[in-house]
């Protein structure tokens, strides 16, 4: 019987699961969409464009869909088995809450190692290739902008002019530009060759000039100045709209790109970016402990909410995420601002419900979990009589 039983409850919940996790990254994905719908119209893409990106993203909203999705489904799978009597007879027939616990246990732990996959390698694949594909798509419509023997001015002060420009390669031929970014001096770099570029690490559209010179103008008169190379460099912004990839982020970094950094290099930097790379050290595996943490804490509330709809449940079960995720955040913002150190402000949210549930199911199993559903109606009676 428990083996039968086990197969059962396991095979419920992995379909609640891949049900949860495509509703979940389904919405997910559409409202990323409604946010980036002016960079997709700014760098003009095609279909194909548009689905590799948000393949890319999916690892990024994964790390925080299968830890939902996971408590869902075990949460709904138990509360239908409560909800129609099946933990009764269940533990009529002598099976308390111990010898149910291997199923969602078990599935809480390949939800985990699912999650730690992501999080330490998948994750800064995607995010790495999103950066590729943007930065490629960026410099090809660079390319299109600057045509050959016109002044381009569709550059924030800048004026770029090229007589022969490749779209091939981004490979320029006697190249002018026209720099006033800097009000104190006007200066006019004339190259013979150049090349249209994008630096990766920095999320900027570059311009490389080779064996020119610089022509400056001040207050303090002209002078000339030649050059092997030069390199003008462009934020994406400054050309399309609402495209700023800026320097890589942590979150965007593998693990062993996080882990080879010390605290005290991080530092010679900025004190917030140490803070952040802390905070992503641990996110990365505190996530995936919730799934298990969540799990647990989930099974005795489903004894304890018998006769509740599903749709009641899911929605409470949301809102029990939902302070989850509150906890969370605000272990990255106190981490962040070095309020609090991140390992006690992101393990807190975990080792909370875990304790809890815990707990949960040592009352379960004496079998003194109240029946929620009935006391609110006792109270509700109370208040009006």
């Amino acid at each position: 019987m428990p083996s039968l039983l086990q197969r059962q409850i396991f095979k419920e919940i992995v379909n609640l699961f891949l049900l949860g996790v495509g509703v979940l990254l389904t919405l997910i994905l559409i409202s990323r969409a409604v946010q980036m719908r002016d960079l997709f119209l700014g760098l003009d893409l095609g279909l194909l464009d548009t689905v590799l990106l948000f393949a890319y993203m999916t690892p990024l909203f994964l790390m925080l869909v299968i830890p939902i999705a996971c408590m869902l489904s075990v949460f709904l799978t138990f509360l239908r088995m409560s909800t129609d009597r099946e933990l009764v007879a269940l533990r009529a027939g002598g099976i308390n809450i111990y010898q149910m616990l291997p199923a969602p246990l078990l599935f809480s732990v390949l939800c985990m190692l699912l999650t730690l996959w992501v999080s330490l390698h998948w994750l800064a694949w995607g995010m790495g290739h999103f950066r590729e594909t943007v930065l490629d798509i960026a410099n090809t419509r660079a390319r299109i902008v600057v045509q050959p023997g016109v002044f381009n001015n569709d550059f924030p002060n800048l004026v770029l002019f090229a007589r022969q420009v490749s779209p091939r390669d981004g490979e320029m031929a006697q190249v002018l530009v026209d720099d006033r970014s800097h009000p104190e001096r006007h200066m006019t770099i004339l190259a013979p060759m150049g090349r249209i570029d994008t630096d990766a690490e920095r999320g900027e559209l570059v311009f490389r000039l080779h064996d020119g010179k610089i022509y400056t103008t001040d207050n303090k008169g002209s002078s000339v100045l030649a050059f092997d190379g030069y390199t003008v460099r462009l934020p994406l912004d400054s050309l399309f709209k609402n495209l700023d990839l800026g320097e890589v982020r942590p979150r965007e970094m593998s693990w062993s790109e996080l882990s080879s950094i010390t605290r005290e290099e991080a530092l010679q930097r900025d004190v917030n970016y140490a803070n952040k790379l802390d905070v992503e050290r641990q996110k990365r595996w505190a996530y995936p402990m919730a799934c298990i943490a969540l799990t647990l804490f989930v099974l005795p509330l489903a004894a304890a909410f018998e006769g509740l709809h599903r749709q009641t449940g899911l929605v409470l079960a949301l809102g029990m995420f939902f302070v989850y995720y509150s906890l969370m955040s605000l272990g990255f913002s106190t981490g962040e601002a070095g309020t609090i150190p991140p390992v006690i402000g992101l393990w807190a949210p975990n080792v909370l419900f875990l304790c809890l549930g815990i707990y949960g199911l040592h009352l379960t199993a004496q079998e003194r979990t109240p029946h929620l559903l009935s006391f609110l109606r006792n109270l509700r009676a109370r208040r009006v009589s």
